[in-house]
């Protein structure tokens, strides 16, 4: 498996624990995998998600607290939108949304998880959502 598929697992593991109407950004992601500065990385892995997908990628949003849109996303960023109204997110024609207001903090417990998990591995959470596919 390559580094950057490793990557892209760390970033879909980090991602299925953010909990049903609760958003976080692509930075906290790639804090919370331990890869500083990688935002933008963080969202070619979740392009890279092949989709339907179980996993809440969704879930997801620039720092701003706006969907990133853009014609390259292939209406992907149409189905952000519905997804997260329809778990109460109010997001508006351009795409943003009161990040302060669905922001999440995950546990202690998650984020340390997420630190000490090797590179090359997911957890069993994630594997569980992979292999519905």
């Amino acid at each position: 498996m390559g580094q950057e598929k490793s990557f892209d697992l760390r970033v879909w593991d980090a991602v299925s624990f953010i909990p049903f109407g609760q958003v976080a950004t692509y930075g906290q992601i790639a804090e919370l995998i331990g890869a500083y500065g990688c935002a933008r990385q963080v969202g070619w892995a979740l392009r890279r998600l092949p989709l339907p997908s179980e996993l809440p990628w969704h879930r997801v949003v620039n720092a701003k607290g706006k969907i990133s849109m853009s014609l390259s996303r292939e209406g992907s960023d149409w189905m952000q939108r519905e997804m997260l109204i329809a778990e109460g997110i109010s997001v508006d024609e351009e795409g943003l949304l009161p990040l302060r207001q669905h922001s999440w903090r995950p546990e202690l417990s998650e984020v340390h998880f997420l630190e000490r998990a090797p590179q090359s591995a997911s957890s069993r959470r994630f594997r569980s959502v992979l292999d519905a596919h």
